[in-house]
C-alpha cells in the first residue's frame, strides 16, 4: 500500500509571523532573488441538498509550505522578511475573499464545478494582485511603496 505523505504546511495565524527558520527549501544556485514565498489557498466542502436548494458547510485555509520556501541569508534582512510576511497576508485575503463569495452563491447541482470555478478565480486574482505587489515594492527595494503595502495590508487584515 502506498500512502501520500503529507506536506509541512503553516496555517495562517493573525497572532503568528513567518521567521526566517520557516524557510526551508534550498535556494537555487546563482539566483539573484533573495526570497521565495510559497503560500496559497485549500478549500474542503460537503453539500445538502433540500428541496432543490443547496447548502455548503466548506473550510477554505491559507497556507504557507516552508518545504517550497526558500531564502539567501548573506543577503536577506528583516525588510524582506516583512516582504514575504506580506505575501503570506495577501493569500489570507484572498481566502476572505473566496468565503465572503461561497457565503453569497446560490449554487446548483453542479456544486462541485461551481465552487472549483470560484477557487480558480480567486487563484488567478491572487496570483495578479501578488504580482502588482512584487512590482509597486520593487521586490522590497522600494522601502516607501513597502510601507505604504504594509499599511494597506494591516488595514485590510482589520476588516
Amino acid at each position: 500500500m502506498l500512502f501520500a505523505q503529507e506536506e509541512e504546511t503553516i496555517l495562517w495565524n493573525s497572532g503568528q509571523r513567518l521567521s526566517w527558520a520557516n524557510f526551508k527549501a534550498e535556494p537555487p544556485k546563482n539566483s539573484e532573488i533573495a526570497a521565495t514565498t510559497a503560500s496559497g489557498l485549500s478549500y474542503q466542502f460537503s453539500t445538502t441538498e433540500e428541496n432543490g436548494k443547496y447548502e455548503l458547510d466548506y473550510i477554505i485555509s491559507t497556507f504557507f509550505y516552508p518545504n517550497r520556501s526558500w531564502y539567501q541569508p548573506n543577503i536577506c534582512d528583516e525588510v524582506i522578511l516583512s516582504h514575504e510576511q506580506l505575501h503570506f497576508d495577501i493569500s489570507e485575503l484572498y481566502a476572505r475573499k473566496m468565503r465572503k463569495i461561497m457565503d453569497n452563491t446560490t449554487f446548483t447541482k453542479n456544486v462541485k464545478a461551481e465552487v472549483k470555478a470560484i477557487y480558480r478565480q480567486i487563484n488567478k486574482e491572487l496570483a495578479e494582485f501578488q504580482q502588482v505587489y512584487d512590482r509597486e515594492t520593487n521586490y522590497s527595494r522600494n522601502i516607501e511603496q513597502q510601507l505604504s503595502w504594509n499599511k494597506k495590508i494591516k488595514e485590510a487584515l482589520a476588516k
